[in-house]
């Protein structure tokens, strides 16, 4: 095994022993935790991209997305328990399936948390416009408003700043605090309650009809279309519930409250995306947009955008066309105010979002750094700061680029091709440290492991193959520049190929917290 480079689980738990963790947390302060982690961004950004994939069953897709998510969460809790460090997936796989299999890993990551950050700054970028032109009657050029990808677009000027704005806070340190967290996470469900309590009463049978006008999809084809298309893009409206694994060792008789927080945080956020997507499709409708021969069109594709611009002086804008889908309803069905408020509560909310995601993208090349698979200065300390602001810089770049140029859909699907990859290694870890080492300690079991993580394994599988062809591709691509970029530094400079056996700290001031 040693040609695999695995890191004993016990190495790694040696940097976890260094604190001591109070278990204070009960059952619902866990479910609290996992609600608010998980309500947000797919939900307010996502709803037009899953009706032009799935038309009224996007409904459908939400449940199928949890349902992975559930059987995907009770792995993790099991690893997270077991090696409460940094790292998350890419550290669980090191201690498991070795260097080069957590290199994978940790590279997918980087789809997921950055391109996670982008999409919630295309999505934060749909609502200021939105308000600023409707709300405020002030008309910004396209070509500041959109990518490429758009009629007339050229670059996203907000998302660009929402972007630089949120690096510079990871730089100076300035962070949330719990509170200032609880309260925007109160923001967004209040919003979100409102749209239902407005949109529910109004809903029309006529309007789920037909309910599945693209059918359910076919993993093996290669359009990313119908149910379960619309689930594995959807998928990206439930990231965060890791929260809740993660807080494995800080919770009381987490045997009993780590599964039944997950499944509640989850079984409740679905049940409120249900109600979301019902009170959008009962009320104003959400069928599909098609070519003026009737051709399907995709998501994020230029000939949408442009069959958009032709309907968008119509009296009823579809809700696919829509930067800002629920703001949207509510000001299209005699709620302009609050619709307007809805914008504002989104403008307000998602910002904190991009900034959980870009930190979880520098704890995790910190992570990588202190192995010896990335350059030591990537972790590098802010000497006045005491951040990494290297590593925070080359993030926000990469963040602040993609944001510029590729409709939000999109990048939700390829940050959601990083996350399944990461979820299905971590039910597979989970599998084989059930074999090698039935002995080790375990805070959390999973339970009926042997049924939920295949569910995981398979889940996270199909959803990703319901993907659209370039998010399709994008992995194994991503994969391929990840490869190369180990075998010229991380096969050589490895700590644990050089027989280094615990974490060695790159500067005494650096960054922890689970990524």
């Amino acid at each position: 095994m040693n040609k695999w480079r695995i890191k004993s689980l016990d190495s790694i738990l040696a940097t976890a022993e260094k604190k001591s963790l109070h278990r204070s947390l009960g059952l619902f302060q866990l479910t609290m935790l996992g609600i608010g982690s998980v309500i947000g961004t797919g939900i307010f950004v996502l709803t037009a991209e899953a009706a032009q994939k799935a038309g009224p069953g996007m409904m459908i897709s939400f449940i199928v997305a949890g349902a992975v998510c559930v059987v995907a969460a009770l792995c993790y809790a099991e690893l997270a328990s077991m090696v409460p460090v940094a790292g998350s997936a890419y550290t669980y796989s090191y201690g498991v399936m070795g260097e080069l299999i957590a290199w994978l890993v940790g590279w997918a990551l980087i789809l997921e948390y950055a391109l996670g950050a982008s999409a919630v700054a295309v999505g934060w970028s749909g609502f200021a416009t939105g308000l600023i032109e409707k709300g405020l009657g002030i008309d910004i050029p396209a070509f500041l408003t959109t990518g490429p990808y758009a009629p007339g677009g050229l670059i996203n000027l907000p998302a660009m700043i929402i972007s630089i704005l949120v690096t510079t806070l990871l730089v100076i340190g300035t962070s949330e605090s719990a509170k200032v967290n609880s309260i925007l996470v109160a923001v967004k469900v209040l919003a979100l309650t409102a749209f239902i309590a407005l949109t529910i009463p109004l809903m029309k049978g006529q309007n789920f009809t037909p309910f599945t006008p693209l059918g359910w999809g076919n993993p093996l084809g290669t359009s990313g279309l119908g149910v379960l298309g619309a689930a594995a893009s959807i998928f990206f409206a439930y990231v965060g519930f890791d929260a809740v694994s993660t807080a494995a060792e800080e919770t009381k008789n987490p045997q009993r409250n780590v599964p039944l927080g997950l499944i509640l945080s989850l079984g409740i956020c679905t049940i409120f995306y249900l109600l979301v997507a019902a009170g959008a499709i009962g009320a104003y409708g959400a069928q599909p947009v098609y070519g003026p021969n009737g051709e399907i069109l995709g998501p994020g594709s230029v000939e949408l955008a442009a069959r958009c611009q032709t309907l968008a002086a119509s009296a009823h804008e579809p809700l696919v066309c829509s930067r800002e889908a629920l703001a949207h309803v509510l000001r299209s069905v005699g709620h302009p105010a609050v619709g307007n408020l809805l914008g504002v509560a989104a403008i307000i909310a998602l910002p904190s979002v991009v900034l959980a995601m870009m930190y979880g993208q520098t704890r995790v090349f910190f992570v990588m750094a202190r192995d010896g698979l990335l350059p030591g200065v990537l972790a590098k300390v802010h000497p006045k700061f005491r951040t990494p602001h290297v590593v925070t810089i080359v993030t926000g770049a990469f963040v602040t680029i993609a944001a510029a140029f590729v409709p939000v859909g999109k990048l939700a699907d390829y940050s959601n091709s990083g996350t399944l990859f990461a979820f299905a290694l971590v039910a597979v870890a989970v599998m084989i440290l059930r074999k090698r080492s039935p002995e080790r300690h375990r805070p959390f079991r999973t339970p009926f492991v042997w049924i939920v993580a295949p569910l995981a394994v398979i889940g996270s599988t199909v959803l990703y193959l319901s993907l659209g062809l370039t998010a399709k591709i994008v992995l194994p691509a991503w994969g391929v520049v990840g490869l190369i970029a180990y075998f010229a530094y991380g096969y050589r400079n490895s700590h644990v190929a050089k027989g280094i056996t615990e974490a060695v700290p790159l500067n005494e001031d650096a960054p922890g917290g689970p990524a």
